[in-house]
C-alpha cells in the first residue's frame, strides 16, 4: 500500500521513536524510507569555516541523516536519505509531491488538552498543505505506539472530504487486519435552543448514523472482519479523545479539507484538535483537488 515513506526528521529528543514507528510500518508495507533533513534557509545559517562559505544547517543536516542511517541498518530498513534547503513545511510537502511518496511521517510536540496548540508548527503546517497522507506521531510520554494497529478509529461527519479519507482507511486497516471503529459526533451545541431544536437534533442524528453506515458498509465491503458503530453526542474532538480511550484505539484516521495554500483548515478543526492530542498516530488524508 506504500512503497515510499517521507520521513522528515531533525534528530530531536523524541524524533528516535518516531524514526523507529516509521520502520515498523515500512517492514509491514515492504516500503523504502526516504530521511529527509531540511536546513532552514529562512534562518542566518550561513557562517564562514577556513575562508569558505559553508551553510552551518546543511552540514548539521548531513550528520543527522547519517545517524539515522545507522539506526536503519540495524532494523535492516531500505532507506535513502537527503538533505535539502528551504522553508521546512513547503519543501516536505514538494519533496513529498515530487518524489512520489506514498506517506509522510512527521513528528508532533503537541500537548495534553485540546486546547493547548502549538500554532505554526512544522508538523501542523504539513498536515494542511500535504496531498500526500500524513501519518503524526505525539511526541509525548503518553503516546502509544503499537504496530501493526490492531484497532482503527475513523471518525466521519459524512461530507465527501470524511468519505474520502475513509476509503483509504478503509483499505489500510483491511490490510492491517485490523478492527474499525466508525464515529460520528453530534454536537448538540450547535444546535441552539430555539424551538427547531428537536427537529434538528433528529436530523442530525440521522446524519451522522447514515454516515457511520456508510463506512462501516465499505469497511465489511472490503473484508474488514470487525467493525464497531459509534453515535455519540458531545463536543467532537473530545469525543474522539474519549473513544480513543475507551476502546483501546491505536490509531485515528482522518479527513482534510480546504484549498492548496495558507487558507487551507482541517476538517471543521476537528482534525486539527485530534492531530495536536490524541495519544496515538493519527493519519490525515486531505482529499483529491
Amino acid at each position: 500500500m506504500y512503497e515510499n515513506i517521507l520521513l522528515p526528521y531533525d534528530g530531536s529528543e523524541g524524533a528516535a521513536e518516531v524514526l523507529h514507528h516509521a520502520s515498523e510500518v515500512a517492514h509491514w508495507a515492504d516500503a523504502t524510507i526516504q530521511v529527509l533533513y531540511v536546513a532552514d534557509t529562512t534562518r542566518d545559517s550561513v557562517t564562514v569555516v577556513g575562508g569558505e562559505p559553508v551553510d552551518v544547517l546543511e552540514r548539521k543536516g548531513e550528520e543527522i541523516v547519517g545517524e539515522a542511517a545507522k539506526t536503519l541498518d540495524t532494523l535492516g530498513v531500505p532507506y535513502d536519505t537527503d538533505v535539502a534547503q528551504g522553508n521546512p513545511a513547503p519543501t516536505i510537502v514538494d519533496y513529498a509531491e515530487r518524489y512520489d511518496q506514498d506517506l509522510v511521517v512527521m513528528p508532533t510536540h503537541g500537548r495534553e488538552g485540546i486546547s493547548r496548540y502549538l500554532v505554526g508548527s512544522v508538523s501542523e503546517k504539513v498536515v494542511r498543505l500535504s496531498s500526500v497522507p500524513v501519518l503524526t506521531v505525539r511526541m509525548q510520554p503518553d503516546e502509544q505506539l503499537t504496530f501493526p494497529y490492531e484497532t482503527i478509529l475513523i471518525p466521519t461527519d459524512g461530507s465527501s472530504a470524511a468519505t474520502y479519507a475513509a476509503d483509504h482507511l478503509v483499505e489500510f486497516a483491511a490490510s492491517l487486519d485490523a478492527s474499525v471503529h466508525v464515529l460520528s459526533v453530534v454536537d448538540d451545541a450547535g444546535l441552539g435552543l430555539d424551538v427547531r431544536s428537536a427537529t434538528s437534533g433528529n436530523e442530525s442524528e440521522q446524519a451522522a448514523t447514515d454516515a457511520v453506515e456508510t463506512v462501516v458498509s465499505e469497511a465489511e465491503a472490503r473484508g474488514v472482519g470487525t467493525t464497531v458503530s459509534h453515535i455519540e453526542h458531545g463536543t467532537p474532538a473530545e469525543v474522539i479523545l474519549d473513544t480513543i480511550e475507551s476502546h483501546d484505539v491505536h490509531a485515528v484516521g482522518m479527513g482534510t479539507t480546504g484549498r492548496r495554500g495558507t487558507d487551507r483548515i482541517l476538517l471543521g478543526s476537528v482534525a486539527e484538535k485530534t492531530v495536536r492530542s490524541a495519544p496515538v498516530p493519527v493519519m490525515a488524508i486531505a482529499e483529491s483537488e
